[in-house]
């Protein structure tokens, strides 16, 4: 009766968590959806921002319905590792790659509303596609072994290095509406100004690549908490980028509800989870929009969660190589990497943590949007 009485409590918080994240987003966009002339200096479409948000949602939840029973009949099922927490091989069985249907949708969206004429949403699709790719191909290498080792980590990462150079080049070779990546200029705020990076820019382009599709893959480790964190940075671009690129906003607000869409069966106790083909594709949606507008410095701040998770995985593997070398025996930073692992082994709950990764990325995007509103 104690553990049934707290599995309700714990899906409670995840029903807080998500509607906390929804009120949030969608406050935020209706104001700068009403204040939007100020920003651009030009009249937009009403609701321009809130309302790919609001249909994404829609769409995701609903085909939701649908595609998670599927994916249980055709028994496509996470595997976990067993040096995972041990609450977390009760998970054993759900369905995963649920980047196949809200993906496509928040890209379809995005398509039908800017407009198929969008230079920079398509390269941004594109880019969304390909990382979605290499995503697949390790989920369903994950699959065929029988366990959660799809990819090695070298190929993963070379495989996100490629892609993100190659969206480099096309970037150096293709005229777009922006200012700043055509002159590879970067827009910071007041004293900085602009600053010229010159063929930098391709280098920092192929390194934003790799770190976000990394980023999101490491931070998706518990039910919501990539999608949140994932879906408050797509916001928090959007609004940095409105003032440069307002198609590319429409973009971000489309991928933000499709996240969105898909927590309401991401939420704690997951009914299924995105799988690499979902994290990868959105760290790449991020990267791209960063790189068609030059606004890396507000992406940076918006996914600060998954530059924590990242680090500690990094700092984890120094330090234990470090202790390995000077003492003989190797010693761990935390408990277990990524971060969220860690506060887990300390015993905070699954919700509990996810709601807190939610107030810090809220602040981080407002943040995030409000530098890049300044820096335009």
């Amino acid at each position: 009766m104690i553990a049934k009485g707290r599995r309700k409590h714990r899906i409670r918080l995840g029903i807080l968590n998500n509607l906390g994240l929804i009120v949030f987003l969608l406050a935020l966009l209706l104001f700068v959806d009403w204040c939007a002339w100020k920003i651009v200096r030009q009249p937009l479409a009403p609701f321009y921002l809130s309302r790919p948000f609001f249909i994404s949602t829609a769409l995701v939840s609903i085909v939701g319905y649908l595609f998670v029973p599927f994916l249980n009949a055709l028994k496509v099922h996470q595997n976990v590792r067993n040096e995972a927490p041990v609450r977390h091989h009760k998970k054993r069985g759900t369905p995963t790659m649920g980047g196949l249907f809200f993906i496509p949708i928040g890209i379809g969206v995005a398509k039908l509303i800017a407009g198929f004429s969008s230079v920079e949403v398509s390269g941004a699709a594109v880019a969304t596609v390909a990382f979605a790719s290499i995503g697949l191909l390790d989920d369903i290498l994950s699959l065929i072994k029988n366990h959660n080792n799809g990819l090695s980590s070298q190929i993963k990462l070379f495989l996100e290095l490629a892609a993100g150079t190659l969206f480099a080049f096309w970037l150096d070779t293709t005229s777009i509406s922006s200012p700043y990546s055509m002159k590879m200029l970067i827009p910071l705020p007041a004293p900085l100004g602009l600053v010229c990076l010159g063929k930098c820019y391709l280098l920092l382009t192929s390194f934003c690549f790799v770190s976000m599709g990394t980023g999101v893959d490491l931070t998706d480790g518990l039910d919501g908490l990539a999608g949140g964190t994932a879906a408050l940075a797509f916001v928090a671009m959007s609004i940095a980028v409105l003032p440069i690129c307002s198609e590319l906003a429409i973009f971000g607000a489309s991928m933000a509800g499709a996240c969105v869409g898909f927590l309401l069966h991401n939420r704690y106790r997951a009914s299924i989870f995105m799988g690499d083909i979902g994290s990868l594709a959105l760290g790449g949606g991020l990267a791209a929009m960063a790189a068609c507008t030059g606004m890396f410095f507000p992406l940076f701040i918006s996914s600060g969660f998954f530059f924590l998770e990242t680090s500690s995985v990094i700092m984890q593997v120094a330090y234990f190589k470090a202790t390995r070398w000077l003492s003989g025996a190797g010693h761990h930073l935390f408990r277990m990497a990524p971060f969220h692992h860690h506060l887990e082994l300390c015993g905070f709950e699954e919700p509990t943590i996810v709601a807190g990764a939610y107030v810090v990325s809220c602040l981080l995007a407002l943040v995030a949007g409000y530098v890049g509103l300044i820096s335009a």
